[in-house]
């Protein structure tokens, strides 16, 4: 049963709602979530957020931040993961049959003055033309695959 912060006073979660936040334990189905409801839920009734590390083999560290989001943000958004930037996006299958022919045209038919490709050039080529990023080994292993001859 929850029934608030020891006294003493926790430093985290004291205007949040135990009964609210033990009614989203009940409902919820994803797994991230009820387990980060469980560590609000525990400290509010007084588990220090070592003994929730050690039980749990969470870090001290993403326990606080996890309290924290339940100070700033709605219920709803504090058990739920933010968007992260991912990976950058790929060439679709499209872009990799327009890519095999522009290397096939040349560099040069592209805008650049050497008359073959190197992996610097494919990588600002498919940057400029495509909007996206790979790294130089990427460009590298695509001109090879495509029978791109490169001077590096």
């Amino acid at each position: 049963m929850v029934c608030g912060p020891v006294s003493g006073g926790m430093a985290k979660l004291d205007n949040v709602d135990a009964s609210t936040l033990l009614a989203a334990f009940h409902e919820e189905t994803d797994g991230k979530a009820v387990r980060r409801l469980a560590m609000a839920i525990a400290y509010l009734d007084g588990v220090p957020v070592t003994t929730l590390a050690d039980r749990y083999g969470i870090p001290r560290s993403t326990i606080y931040a996890w309290l924290d989001r339940f100070e700033e943000e709605s219920i709803d958004d504090a058990i739920r993961d933010g968007s992260r930037p991912g990976r950058p996006a790929e060439l679709d299958p499209h872009e990799f049959v327009e890519l095999s022919s522009d290397i096939a045209d040349g560099p040069v038919a592209h805008g650049f003055t050497g008359s073959r490709w190197t992996a610097n050039r494919l990588q600002t080529h498919i940057s400029d033309a495509y909007g996206v990023e790979y790294s130089a080994g990427h460009a590298r292993r695509l001109l090879r695959q495509l029978g791109g001859r490169t001077d590096d």
